[in-house]
């Protein structure tokens, strides 16, 4: 009885000790945190790219010093921390509820800028490049989106630091757009869908004057109407096209193949 007693109080002990080594793993290294050490730990996770452990110091340092610069900067860092991860839902949820909470922040503009970004690797990422996909053969919903978030950053604040490159970007995108339109067209003239072909070229025209694409979408109009057999609407496009693009490939038998014209970021 004594040996069985033995055993019983051996057993209760290792399970103890086991329930106390359990509770300790749980404690929360950072509960006696500063807001500083909070911070500065968060970003170093950041920086080494733990960005889920950055996340959550961040969330930690939000709710346990809610009012101050560093739960500001902290809802900043959790955004960009999302972005970096590549959980566009999250990173443009962060970004939405700063620029709510923090309309006036001084560093809202970044805010503008990031949303930005987050649309445009949606749209633009490297597995394009991996993939040599074309991204204006996508869904230009992303495209739309990231111009429209770099058009705010431009029109609310013409001085920021982050403009420039906003506007740079915006360039491409319109390209981007003018692009898609294009392929689209491509895709109808192929199958012999000549008006549906004609009219998607026509709106990559009409909608992006500047943009590279408007050679092809004139020649494109050129096609769709020579096919359609319109000779008038064939002979208007094709004195646009000779007037503003005298020297194209597409005169002598279409472009020789290169580098994607995308290849830009």
């Amino acid at each position: 009885m004594h040996i069985k007693s033995l055993k019983i109080s051996a057993i209760a002990l290792v399970l103890s000790l086991s329930a106390c080594g359990l509770t300790q793993e749980k404690v929360d290294e950072t509960r006696t945190w500063s807001a500083s050490k909070l911070y500065s730990e968060a970003r170093d996770e950041l920086a080494s790219g733990n960005f889920e452990r950055a996340v959550s110091h961040f969330e930690k340092l939000e709710s346990r010093y809610p009012f101050g610069t560093y739960a500001q900067q902290a809802q900043m860092e959790i955004a960009y921390a999302h972005y970096r991860q590549g959980d566009q839902p999250q990173a443009l949820a962060a970004v939405e509820r700063f620029i709510k909470l923090h309309p006036n922040h001084p560093n809202v503009d970044y805010m503008y800028y990031l949303r930005g970004l987050i649309n445009f690797n949606d749209q633009l990422s490297f597995l394009n490049f991996l993939a040599r996909q074309d991204p204006s053969e996508r869904d230009s919903k992303a495209t739309r989106e990231a111009f429209e978030a770099f058009k705010q950053l431009a029109q609310r604040f013409p001085d920021s630091k982050y403009t420039k490159d906003a506007i740079a970007r915006m360039n491409y995108l319109v390209n981007a757009m003018a692009q898609y339109e294009v392929h689209v067209a491509n895709y109808y003239l192929r199958r012999g869908a000549y008006l549906a072909a004609a009219n998607r070229a026509q709106a990559a025209v009409t909608e992006y004057r500047e943009a590279p694409a408007v050679e092809e979408a004139l020649f494109i109009m050129v096609k769709a109407y020579d096919a359609l057999q319109l000779p008038q609407l064939r002979d208007d496009a094709e004195r646009v096209m000779r007037t503003n693009f005298p020297n194209s490939v597409y005169f002598s038998g279409g472009p020789k193949k290169s580098e994607p014209w995308w290849k830009f970021w």
